[in-house]
């Protein structure tokens, strides 16, 4: 809880610190020393003491009312998401529950095994290998990769195993490209992984502070979006992937919660005769032909085995 309340007061301050004051027809003038609002103008609209809110703002409140979140989110014009954070920062349950994906259901449109997934990298792995269509694959709630089917392993960066962070590597590739406008697409990229984390992991986790502590030394828009407090989970966009040997394709990807929410699944498409829709047909053709190559070679070494006929050595014999 002391990880909570000390986030709630950091996200209330960063939110105060975007409100204009002019828009809610406060003074403004040159003693005016902070960048937002006061916190006794946020209490005033708020409709609560200024005493209590600089309370909440410091943590020392642990258990706000759902009705002050609810005025203080009003406050700050959160969206749906914004409350959904707010809520569970005060250790509340959220004004509206999380959508989850089925099991069953595919984006491509293909069924599942209805009791296939239960949450474990096993099982997800086993779903994700029925898809044969579209590239996809599972992360956690840090962007830790649980598994890819072959598809989505071939739009993965390079070296992106489970286990690897999917917006680790993003960020290595967006340090990488020399294309100015392939640039702005790669760091829009980092900042929305960036806030879907904020939103999904857990506060004070140690693997979160890991990540945060590596990630902002390395990436300046995930420094930014992170000290803002941008928190939205990751749904639908366009974004580029390097595949080779196209360069970077521009694919909408779509992203759905699954087992709860402890993993969330993106795929990846284009629509019919875009660039993004080529390439997973691509894809798809290389992907048979390697498993294709794969089998002649296992088929190859099993012909040249030798077996025992009679006492004597032969070859084996291979009867379509």
């Amino acid at each position: 809880m002391d990880d909570l309340t000390t986030d709630l007061g950091a996200y209330l301050r960063a939110r105060r610190d975007r409100l204009r004051p002019q828009d809610h027809g406060f003074e403004t003038g040159r003693g005016r020393r902070v960048r937002g609002l006061r916190r006794q103008e946020v209490a005033e609209l708020a409709g609560i003491s200024a005493d209590y809110y600089l309370r909440l703002e410091q943590g020392k409140d642990r258990r706000p009312s759902a009705q002050v979140l609810a005025s203080l989110a009003r406050t700050f014009g959160l969206d749906a998401d914004g409350r959904e954070h707010l809520f569970r920062l005060a250790g509340q349950v959220g004004p509206r529950p999380r959508t989850a994906v089925s099991p069953s259901s595919g984006t491509d449109g293909q069924g599942g095994d209805p009791g296939a997934v239960r949450g474990g990298a096993v099982d997800l792995t086993s779903m994700l290998s029925s898809w044969s269509t579209i590239p996809a694959y599972v992360v956690d709630r840090h962007h830790d990769l649980v598994a890819a089917n072959d598809l989505g392993r071939m739009l993965l960066p390079a070296g992106c195993a489970p286990g690897a962070n999917v917006l680790e590597e993003v960020v290595r590739r967006a340090d990488r490209e020399t294309d100015e406008r392939h640039r702005a697409a790669w760091d829009r990229t980092v900042a929305d992984m960036t806030a879907a984390l904020r939103f999904h992991a857990e506060p004070g986790a140690p693997r979160l502070d890991e990540l945060v502590e590596r990630l902002a030394s390395r990436s300046r828009t995930f420094r930014r979006v992170w000290e803002d407090h941008e928190a939205r989970p990751l749904r639908e966009g366009w974004a580029p992937v390097e595949v080779e040997p196209f360069g970077c394709v521009t694919f909408r990807w779509q992203t759905l919660e699954v087992s709860g929410g402890e993993h969330f699944l993106s795929s990846f498409s284009g629509p019919p005769g875009s660039a993004a829709a080529a390439t997973v047909e691509y894809l798809r053709a290389r992907h048979q032909v390697e498993v294709r190559l794969r089998e002649d070679a296992i088929l190859d070494a099993w012909r040249s085995v030798p077996v025992w006929s009679g006492g004597t050595e032969s070859s084996r014999v291979w009867v379509p």
